[in-house]
């Protein structure tokens, strides 16, 4: 059964019992009157209503009240037997006169499928998950002793069926918790349990719906528990709404069907794969899917999402879903959406996690062009496009990356990109995605640090005339003029990082002293002028240097 379950009381208009349909997309809605089932409505009866004028009544006029009902004892073939003799779709749960869940047809029909098609995985995850798989069989005997249902969950459930033999150390567990009777605490009361049994992590609480996290530093390993819940969005890029709900619903709220698979570790059924959406067949066909139609307008991470698994596992995106991003890119809701609203996360911060995990990646260059050709680049700013002069600078600033490796690649790599916009869109976009101060300000004055440094430098000039214009900048800022500017340019440019930055001249403090000269403010002027006549070949050694000062500061 799916459990908990969303109800409405008998006094709900129609109106807003319709609302409840849109913002969730259930088919229909159960009727409760203090803690008893009164009565069922279903999307046909809320939309013949509406249509007939009667919005602004109550639910209890329009409703059907004969309700049959079940246990949760009921066997299967009983309830098969139920949904045929009556010719309903859904058949509320009910246990001491208290509502605990409701069954679908479509409920009935998937548990028929799994059970003709699925083994349990537990015999072979016992030895593939090494040492995790005793903290995995203490949680579960902690969630059945509470009466919950616990589930593995996620990308852990993906990679261990995309490599069905292997021995696997995952350093990041997914868990959630299900059942009539857990509350948004369930995963903060399932990871002390967890903490008490394996002393020494670290529990940490996220949000106002209590997910936990518990980690150990002696082992790197993570885990996060929570209560199964749905989702809904405000508006397109906004932080999701979450509340309680079922497994079923937990998993519909996630990205793709590969993403979307659960393994139970509880009894009964411990050991049964949920496959709601068909991503066992979509790892087999090696396609990423998503699993609703405007899952990218709600969220655009799930584009870059989409293009990080396929090219990291070496899938496609399936054509339709591909249909979904290019429709989401070009519809411009990102562009509206963020000029109507202050707060956009899935633009701002949570766009930027994306860009890093990708622009840090091995295979960054692959996806980078998967963006491009999907236009998904506009989630960054609607002008942006993957044009060959940008590949041409990206090119270009991966041999200066492979020459020094303190630079921060990732971020790099992202201000390039956004010095590819017209020069009036860099900063906002930068502050954004919350890039560091500097980078906001590197890209704020870049244009008109270029515009100098391409005025001064479009002409072989002396080092010294070089040394003097450059080295008030920092070595990010070189690098993007750099790679944005012509040979000429970038020549002088990297000829002063990595030749002339680094020319001493032949004397310093200490021999000036040794040669009779007073220290004083006298010294910074003479050192420099020395500096220069080496830079530009006027001098070459100490008797040169010495000659230098006895003709232009005589003792």
């Amino acid at each position: 059964m799916s459990s908990p379950v969303r109800t409405i009381s008998p006094e709900t208009t129609i109106a807003t019992a319709d609302g409840i349909l849109r913002r969730y997309g259930h088919s229909g809605l159960l009727v409760v009157a203090g803690n008893r089932l009164v009565g069922m409505i279903s999307r046909r009866e809320i939309d013949v209503a509406s249509h007939h004028g009667f919005s602004q009544v109550p639910v209890q006029g329009h409703m059907t009240t004969n309700l049959k009902t079940i246990t949760p004892d009921t066997p299967l073939s009983e309830i098969q037997s139920l949904m045929m003799t009556t010719d309903s779709g859904r058949i509320p749960v009910v246990d001491g006169g208290q509502l605990v869940g409701i069954i679908t047809r479509t409920d009935i029909l998937r548990q028929i499928h799994q059970a003709q098609s699925h083994a349990s995985l537990l015999p072979s995850l016992s030895t593939r998950l090494a040492s995790q798989w005793q903290l995995l069989t203490q949680a579960a005997a902690a969630a059945e002793k509470r009466g919950w249902h616990l589930y593995l969950v996620g990308g852990v459930v993906r990679d261990l069926l995309l490599a069905p033999t292997a021995t696997v150390f995952v350093p990041d567990l997914d868990l959630v918790v299900d059942g009539h009777q857990t509350t948004a605490g369930a995963g903060v009361e399932l990871a002390k349990a967890l903490q008490y049994i394996y002393s020494g992590g670290r529990l940490e609480i996220h949000g106002s719906f209590q997910t936990a996290a518990l980690k150990w530093n002696s082992n790197s390993l993570a885990v996060d528990i929570a209560t199964a819940r749905t989702e809904f969005y405000p508006y397109p890029a906004a932080n999701p709404e979450v509340e309680a709900s079922s497994i079923r619903q937990d998993l519909y709220r996630r990205d793709f069907t590969v993403n979307a698979l659960a393994l139970r570790l509880t009894s009964p059924g411990a050991g049964e794969l949920l496959d709601f959406f068909g991503g066992l067949q979509d790892l087999q066909a090696k396609q990423i899917r998503v699993i609703h139609a405007n899952s990218f307008i709600e969220d655009p991470t799930r584009i870059y999402r989409a293009v990080r698994f396929a090219v990291r596992l070496g899938f496609k995106i399936e054509p339709q879903t591909e249909v979904y991003i290019r429709y989401a890119t070009s519809s411009g809701v990102y562009d509206r959406t963020a000029k109507e609203h202050r707060r956009v996360p899935s633009l701002q911060i949570r766009l930027k996690a994306e860009l890093k995990t990708i622009l840090q990646a091995t295979y960054w260059q692959d996806a980078l062009e998967l963006l491009g050709n999907l236009g998904a680049l506009k989630c960054i700013h609607p002008t942006l496009e993957l044009e060959e002069p940008l590949w041409r600078q990206l090119r270009l600033l991966q041999r200066c990356l492979r020459r020094d490796n303190s630079l921060t690649q990732w971020l790099l790599r992202l201000e390039v990109i956004i010095a590819h916009l017209a020069p009036k869109y860099r900063p906002q976009v930068a502050k954004n995605l919350q890039l560091p101060a500097d980078s906001i300000v590197r890209l704020e004055k870049l244009a008109t640090v270029e515009s100098v440094a391409i005025a001064s430098l479009s002409t072989c000039q002396p080092p010294s005339l070089v040394m003097q214009l450059l080295r008030q900048y920092d070595l990010p800022m070189l690098i993007l003029i750099a790679v944005r500017s012509q040979r000429v340019v970038r020549h002088q440019i990297w000829r002063y990082l990595t030749v002339w930055v680094n020319v001493q001249p032949p004397l310093n403090g200490k021999d000036l002293q040794q040669l009779g000269y007073k220290p004083g403010a006298m010294f910074r002027q003479m050192l420099d002028e020395l500096l220069v006549a080496t830079l530009d070949g006027a001098i070459a050694s100490r008797a040169e240097a010495e000659a230098f000062l006895a003709q232009n500061y005589p003792l």
